[in-house]
């Protein structure tokens, strides 16, 4: 089968605000701005570049109601500094009724949409 995920739509009032924050976030760069949307990719030449999807900020005149179906998961070397760097990006912790003895941390992005920063991988894990 030929089929990939080429990008993650996501639905906000303000696409160059939110595609901000995410830029700022994952460090990855804008390939293409319009009104009423704007594409992140990855960075050139990174690991990710050409194989994760891109992210696709579309406008829409409704704000966000109620809780994600599909989210985000991104996993950070210190998971308490990338905590604190997206806060002062504009993210917020938010409680989805995930528990307080959870290995990750939820938080919503400056339009309210969740996604959860994960713990490092132990090297155990990173060695496979």
């Amino acid at each position: 089968m030929s089929l990939r995920i080429q990008c993650l739509c996501i639905d906000t009032t303000d696409p160059d605000r939110l595609a901000t924050f995410w830029q700022s976030a994952l460090g990855w760069r804008r390939t293409y701005q319009e009104d009423h949307e704007v594409v992140l990719e990855p960075p050139v030449g990174s690991p990710e570049d050409g194989i994760v999807p891109d992210l696709l900020f579309l406008r829409v005149p409704e704000s966000k109601v109620g809780k994600n179906r599909l989210h985000l998961e991104v996993r950070p070397d210190d998971q308490a500094a990338e905590v604190a760097r997206l806060e002062g990006l504009g993210a917020r912790r938010v409680d989805v009724g995930q528990g307080p003895d959870v290995s990750w941390v939820v938080m919503g992005d400056p339009d309210g949409n969740e996604f959860c920063v994960l713990r490092p991988l132990t090297e155990q894990e990173l060695a496979g």
